[in-house]
C-alpha cells in the first residue's frame, strides 16, 4: 500500500503518474557544506512548492524571513509576500514582469548523466542544466510523478521529470534544495488566494529599485 508523503516506501512496478495537485517539501540551505550540512551563511529554510491545475504556490521561510510567490501560468501573472523584520509586502507581477524576473533560466538545457540514485522512494536520473545567463543546475529527478503543470517553476521547465534534490550554482554561491515530503493529496483552493489587508503594496518596479524583488 502506497503512502503519501512517507518516504520509506516500495516502489517496484510504479508505472509513470501525470498528477494535477501535488505538495512537495524541501529542505534549503546556502553554500552547504559537502556533507550537505549548512554552510553558515543561512540557517536552514523550508522550501514549500504547492501545485493545483495552473496554479502553484512556493514558498521559502525560516525564522529570519518568509517569501512566497503564486503564479497562474494561464494569466502569466503572479504576486510575491514578503515579510522581513516584521514589514509585510505584497509586488503584483504582470506576464512581463514574470518573465524579465526569471530571464535567467531563459533556454536552460538539461543534458542527462549516466548517475541514477533513489531519493524519498523514486529512482532518480540526475541531469546537469546550463543557461545561457551562465547559470548551472545539477538536479536529480524522477519520471514516476510528473506535474502537469510544467510553468510552476521557471527553471524547470524543461526538464522531463520532478526534481527531488537540486543544487544551483551561480558565481560563488550554491543552493541547495533536498526534498523531504511528497503528498499527492488535493492541495486546498485557499493556498492561492492573494492577501486584501495587513501588506503593504509596492509595483514591482519599485521593489527592484529597493532590492526586494526576489
Amino acid at each position: 500500500m502506497l503512502l503519501l508523503g512517507c518516504l520509506a516506501i516500495s516502489v517496484a512496478g510504479r508505472a509513470q503518474k501525470i498528477v494535477s495537485e501535488l505538495t512537495l517539501v524541501y529542505e534549503y540551505s546556502v553554500n552547504p557544506t559537502d556533507d550537505g550540512k549548512q554552510g553558515g551563511t543561512t540557517e536552514n529554510a523550508v522550501h514549500t512548492v504547492y501545485i493545483k491545475g495552473n496554479k502553484s504556490r512556493s514558498e521559502i521561510s525560516n525564522s529570519m524571513f518568509s517569501s512566497t510567490v503564486i503564479f497562474d501560468s494561464n494569466a502569466g501573472s503572479g504576486v510575491i509576500l514578503k515579510e522581513v523584520s516584521g514589514q509585510k509586502l505584497l509586488i503584483r507581477m504582470n506576464a512581463d514582469n514574470w518573465a524579465e524576473r526569471n530571464r535567467m533560466y531563459d533556454g536552460i538545457v538539461y543534458k542527462n548523466t549516466t548517475e541514477t540514485k533513489e531519493i524519498a522512494g523514486y529512482k532518480c536520473i540526475k541531469a546537469i542544466g546550463q543557461a545561457p545567463s551562465g547559470t548551472t543546475i545539477t538536479v536529480y529527478y524522477t519520471r514516476d510523478v510528473i506535474p502537469e503543470n510544467r510553468q510552476y517553476e521557471p527553471s524547470f521547465r524543461t526538464l522531463d521529470g520532478l526534481p527531488l534534490e537540486y543544487e544551483l550554482a551561480n558565481g560563488n554561491v550554491r543552493i541547495r534544495y533536498r526534498i523531504s515530503r511528497i503528498n499527492l493529496n488535493p492541495v486546498p483552493a485557499s493556498k492561492f488566494d492573494v492577501p486584501n489587508s495587513g501588506y503593504r503594496e509596492l509595483s514591482y518596479e519599485d521593489s527592484k529599485k529597493m532590492n526586494i524583488g526576489g
